[in-house]
């Protein structure tokens, strides 16, 4: 045989075997790989649409689930145009050092109380499941049944403005606005249009079986609590009291209640993923009735006020824990603010 032919045999066999091993890893990706990529519950339900095939349905239930990986914030330090990144460091520091810029003795504006966003919003509001941004720029504007109205990311920073800081909005054509938005919109920038960030906002958890016990909570905050946010609730200023190093939880510089937290379910579900010091929700310090308990004993002191009565003008859409009426359903002011609540839960999974 000549070299031509043998030369043409050896090209014969490699591509042979080239085509092969593009199906072998064809067949790999299809039959392994790709799976792992799709949510289980979607993987079921797309089965069932083929028919009723009940073997290959529980062989997919069988299947482990996969977890989307937490968000983790886009990384600041990555952006090219300057002036976005100056405006959006300057965002950051309006954040983590609200009080410096915008509080009691504000270096730009005296607005607020003296609390910084990160007392609520944790690590610049890049903490997961400690009450993050991850999913404002992909799902804002939206429709919020609070004021009735689709909102935009302004008006989201000046309702914190106004409620947890107990203070003054922000001007939308203000620099520091401006910075706060750029860089709320740039670190969840890595999140598409209309969906929300695994780990954004807060972790959810069940309701008590019973109503929230203050007086249980105070032993909590006692015990847990009070070595960081003070005896009367009043917090932890830094050295050269300008900010504060830990927050405090009632009293004229704590926030209204209008604020978020002013429902017990939030308060819960924020202390029980990022409290005391050193807790995450992976490895939380508190049990549930804790948490609970801790969140009714800080909401029933003495806070500002704030006239929310143009709050849900739709009323049958309030949270069941909403602590003011008034409520489309028979159940006491009491009960709403510290429960129990499922009761309030099943009146209107019943209605529906």
């Amino acid at each position: 045989m000549s070299l031509e032919a043998n030369d043409n045999v050896r090209k014969g066999l490699l591509l042979f075997f080239l085509v092969v091993l593009v199906l072998i890893i064809f067949w790999v990706f299809l039959l392994v790989i790709l799976p792992k990529y799709y949510r289980h519950e979607n993987t079921v339900n797309e089965a069932a649409n083929f028919g009723s095939n009940s073997i290959v349905v529980e062989r997919l239930k069988q299947l482990p689930k996969i977890k989307k990986p937490f968000w983790k914030a886009a990384n600041t330090s990555l952006i090219e145009d300057s002036l976005l990144r100056v405006k959006v460091e300057y965002g950051k520091e309006l954040i983590a050092h609200t009080a410096k810029f915008l509080g009691p003795n504000g270096t730009i504006a005296k607005l607020s109380n003296g609390m910084n966003c990160q007392n609520c919003h944790l690590d610049a509001g890049t903490a997961i499941f400690g009450n993050n941004y991850g999913s404002v720029a992909s799902t804002y504007p939206k429709f919020r049944a609070r004021s009735g109205s689709v909102e935009d990311i302004y008006k989201r920073i000046n309702d914190c403005f106004e409620r947890s800081l107990n203070g003054k909005s922000l001007d939308t054509n203000s620099n520091e606005m401006q910075a706060i938005k750029a860089y709320i919109e740039f670190i969840g920038s890595n999140v598409n249009k209309g969906e929300k960030a695994e780990g954004s906002g807060l972790k959810e958890m069940k309701y008590l079986g019973r109503a929230a016990n203050p007086e249980n909570g105070k032993l909590v905050y006692v015990t847990k609590c009070q070595s960081c946010h003070q005896k009367n609730g009043e917090g932890t200023l830094t050295v050269d009291k300008t900010e504060y190093t830990y927050p405090p939880l009632w009293g004229n510089q704590s926030y209204n209640d209008g604020a978020g937290l002013y429902r017990i379910s939030n308060f819960a579900k924020y202390v029980k993923s990022n409290m005391p010091l050193g807790a995450t929700h992976e490895n939380p310090q508190l049990s549930d009735e804790e948490a609970w308990d801790v969140a009714a004993f800080v909401n029933a002191q003495i806070r500002p006020h704030k006239n929310a009565s143009k709050d849900w003008p739709d009323i049958s859409k309030k949270p069941i824990d909403h602590p003011f009426g008034a409520y489309a359903d028979g159940f006491s002011e009491k009960q709403h603010k510290f429960g129990p609540f499922k009761p309030i839960q099943d009146y209107y999974e019943k209605k529906h």
